[in-house]
């Protein structure tokens, strides 16, 4: 927030006092020059001496240090500062001494003279649009989410520095000679025959059409009934009728994404974890899989060791390992993992015994977590986070399911939990993210449409500090380019300019109370069917997946010597053969090193209706019956 300090003195002019991101260019000269006009002054109000006045342009502005000054963009719009009215103030002849200083502080944001700049909400997207520059529309124009994020974001302290986090890779990478001369594209009348961009008029699509759900009918039925068809054509931009098109997409773009995507998503980011540091970005990438790939090789060397959750994606582990990235797993219960166990591993880690450093990355699925089902309370994020801070970690925080928190869940005839009533509370519901907290900027988000819109879209986010958002464009714009300029066309017609971040915010209320049915459904089959004397769960409170621990010990194979993983295979194979097939535990181990005490196995949710899932846990329940001899 910048502040106007208001002075009433006999003859002096008002005096603007502005916080240091309005006029950053500040010397100890003028905090110096400051206090002593200010002091003088006040000893001449009390003397009848004249004062010193200051010159009408003059502009004094405290020093503020480069770690704790607020950030600025050079896409920033100007800050308007409202007309301050000069004093009516008049001293009279042979007066007495004038009354106490009178000091009217009123608050000015980048947009509006209020109090302070308020947080950018669903119903102050619109209006915030309208004050800003237009989105950038040209071939490969480029953009940047400073172009988009409201004012209240730059009165925020900076990031931390992370080069000394960066690998070797990352450090060796330069800017895109070919990506950089993009920028000249939007000078006016330039003729190009520099960069190797096809001609719109070979891409044989003229047009594209979906048809999809209009709020609050999002069922297939109600889409295929009532459903809005949008339209993209290639040369929407130059009729006036949007500012993405076909001419666009199905060109080459920017590695950070198009920018009418990349405004929808940064808004977004703004809206539900308001970072707590000023110079985040978000960049679009091709899916969260290869965001976490590239992750590794920014911040990662061969023979280094990574933190992951003592079961994980699978997918993830085996990004790394080939790579020369070994993992180490942190301990969990009924939250995900347990900090004293990372602190634990941490504090105890043995160069020379583990043959490589200690793990400076930590990969981690908070919410819903994948096999799990976990989901990290606020409270438990917290203590992660200042575990990390102690031990300088970057986390990587993984979030597909976010958005697929659930109702709490009710058993036997309770009533289900309504839904949110309205926006604002959805959004208050939801768990903080480890982003929402990052006060260092050494959280690296990994955002997903796979799970809330489609997978096969291959279309992703990423949000953390500039300068980690910057090593990752290096590598985006030598591999994957872009993202899939179809599939952010497609989205971008669907969040932007149908839903909108309201009716994007509806889709997803929608989500939760299908997935609460799911889970619901699931979990009252498990209670109906499986035998309780060997099989134990909690029901998940976001995600797609249920979590069921086997008493394996008490399996008859015991008996006869078998081990563990000779078990969990018999049990695997008896389900297949009673026709249901559930996921083994040890899939989701990224550590083989460390035996295994307990046996799960993991059920999904997410795609079986209500009666296929009631009948996949009653055949699961008779093969652990007949395994278990019951």
């Amino acid at each position: 927030m910048s502040h106007v300090v208001r002075r009433k003195f006999s003859g002096w002019r008002d005096i603007n006092f502005r916080s240091a991101f309005a006029e950053p260019s500040v010397t100890p000269w003028d905090f110096c020059f400051f206090h002593f006009f200010l002091i003088y002054n006040l000893l001449c109000l009390n003397r009848h001496t004249k004062p010193i006045l200051l010159p009408v342009s003059h502009t004094v502005l405290p020093q503020i240090s480069s770690t704790n000054r607020p950030h600025t963009s050079p896409h920033t719009p100007p800050i308007p500062h409202p007309p301050i009215p000069h004093s009516t103030f008049t001293p009279l002849p042979n007066m007495s001494p004038p009354a106490a200083l009178d000091v009217n502080l009123v608050g000015v944001t980048d947009t509006s003279a209020v109090p302070i700049p308020e947080p950018l909400a669903v119903n102050g997207v619109s209006a915030w649009r309208e004050k800003t520059a237009k989105v950038p529309t040209g071939i490969a124009a480029a953009s940047n989410s400073d172009m988009f994020k409201s004012p209240i974001c730059y009165t925020k302290p900076k990031a931390k520095q992370f080069e000394h986090r960066f690998s070797l890779e990352a450090k060796s990478r330069k800017a895109s000679t070919l990506k950089g001369a993009a920028r000249y594209l939007k000078n006016p009348g330039l003729i190009s025959l520099g960069g190797g961009l096809p001609s719109p008029e070979y891409f044989p699509i003229e047009h594209l059409d979906i048809k999809v759900p209009t709020a609050p009918g999002f069922s297939p039925q109600a889409t295929r009934e009532s459903g809005t068809v949008l339209h993209a054509g290639k040369h929407d931009i130059q009729e006036g009728t949007s500012t993405y098109d076909l001419e666009i997409a199905l060109n080459y773009g920017q590695a950070v994404g198009a920018a009418p995507l990349l405004r929808f998503v940064t808004e977004h980011t703004e809206i539900i974890h308001s970072p707590p540091y000023s110079d985040w970005q978000c960049s679009l990438t091709a899916g969260s899989t290869y965001a976490w790939d590239t992750a590794l090789r920014v911040f990662c060397e061969r023979g280094d060791y990574i933190l992951m959750e003592e079961y994980t994606f699978a997918s993830a582990a085996e990004t790394a390992f080939p790579l020369g990235i070994k993992a180490v797993g942190i301990p969990m219960d009924e939250q995900g993992l347990i900090p004293e166990g990372m602190d634990e591993i941490l504090s105890s880690w043995d160069v020379a015994a583990r043959g490589a450093r200690k793990p400076y990355v930590l990969y981690t699925i908070p919410t819903g977590q994948n096999p799990t089902g976990a989901t990290q309370s606020a409270e438990r994020r917290q203590a992660v986070y200042k575990v990390a801070q102690k031990h300088d970690i970057i986390i990587v925080e993984d979030e597909p399911y976010y958005f697929l928190q659930m109702q709490p869940y009710t058993s036997g005839d309770a009533s289900p939990v309504p839904p949110p009533s309205n926006h604002e509370e959805f959004i208050k519901s939801l768990v903080p993210s480890f982003l929402s907290m990052d006060t260092d900027g050494r959280v690296v988000r990994l955002e997903s449409f796979s799970k809330v819109i489609s997978p096969g879209s291959r279309v992703g986010w990423i949000v953390a500090s500039e300068q980690i958002i910057e090593r990752f464009t290096r590598t985006f714009e030598v591999s994957s380019q872009n993202p899939s300029g179809i599939s952010q066309l497609a989205l971008f017609k669907l969040l932007d300019e149908h839903w909108g971040h309201a009716g994007y915010l509806d889709w997803l209320i929608n989500l939760r109370m299908s997935y609460t049915a799911r889970r619901d459904s699931l979990v009252h089959a498990c209670e109906k069917h499986l035998p309780r004397e060997i099989i134990h769960w909690e029901a998940p409170a976001a995600g797609m997946f249920h979590w069921m621990e086997i008493d394996w010990r008490k399996h008859p194979g015991i008996a006869a010597g078998k081990t563990h993983a000779a078990i969990e295979e018999e049990i695997f194979l008896s389900a297949v053969n009673e026709g249901v097939l559930v996921s083994r535990g040890s899939w989701f181990k990224p550590d083989h090193s460390i035996a295994e005490k307990k046996m799960f196995f993991r059920a999904t949710f997410a795609a079986a209706s209500s009666e296929k899932i009631d009948e996949a846990i009653s055949r699961f329940a008779g093969s652990l019956r007949a395994q278990f001899g019951l």
